[in-house]
């Protein structure tokens, strides 16, 4: 049985480090500092998020309809992932007019949205 992989210190809550892999055919065991992804350090919530963005080809209106969330929810937890990753997240708190367009064009927001996001 095998379980998932855990990156923070049950008892710290520093990150662990994997320090051995072994061979399940022949048990050859290798041991050293070995690195891992940035995708390792997130939670299983935000990598079945990222796969059904990735699914939705980066389209946030389907990834709204799969998951049952609203624009802003898609918005927020797409921050907290970049930030999860370690990038700086660029908060816009007021888009521009071209913007708002563009993604009513892509079929991204509803006119609803798009309406609402261009009042505020």
């Amino acid at each position: 049985m095998t379980h998932p992989l855990i990156t923070q210190c049950p008892v710290c809550s520093n990150t662990l480090t994997v320090t051995k892999l072994q061979c399940n055919h022949c048990n050859t065991t290798i041991e050293n500092d070995f690195s891992l992804s940035k995708f390792n350090l997130l939670s299983k919530e935000q990598l079945d998020f990222i796969e059904t963005f990735i699914v939705a080809r980066g389209n946030i209106k389907e990834v709204e309809k799969e998951l049952g969330i609203s624009y802003p929810t898609v918005r927020g937890k797409l921050s907290d992932i970049i930030q999860a990753l370690g990038y700086e997240t660029r908060q816009k708190t007021v888009l521009d007019e071209r913007a708002i367009l563009g993604m009513l064009e892509k079929g991204e927001i509803t006119p609803d949205e798009a309406i609402k996001m261009l009042k505020e």
